[in-house]
């Protein structure tokens, strides 16, 4: 078993937002997403994968593939498609973590 503190030695970028991969082996990732508000992680997708989210702290937007905008907050799930195009706003200082099947060149 492995144990990760999220919220632990959180790394917040100056100019772009910071992705910290938590753990990646070929079959999964989990990426921890920090950022400042007003910080946003433009339009793109995981083309292989579900993206699986869960807020952690603070408040963003969040809109998926229909453009939908969605104000979300700690405890909040998030599921976009393999492939559906999804954006981020933060509008607090924002952390969340993602998961996602598989990991193109992991190591098993």
């Amino acid at each position: 078993m492995k144990v990760i503190n999220l919220l632990k030695n959180m790394k917040f970028g100056d100019n772009n937002p910071h992705a910290e991969p938590l753990y990646v082996d070929r079959q999964g990732r989990a990426i921890l997403f920090m950022l400042k508000p007003g910080q946003s992680i433009r339009e793109h997708n995981a083309p292989s994968s579900p993206f699986f989210v869960m807020v952690l702290k603070g408040k963003g937007i969040f809109a998926g593939g229909d453009g939908v905008e969605h104000t979300c907050e700690p405890n909040s799930l998030l599921v976009f498609d393999a492939g559906e195009q999804h954006t981020i706003r933060a509008t607090d200082e924002l952390v969340f973590v993602g998961f996602l099947h598989g990991a193109p060149g992991a190591q098993k």
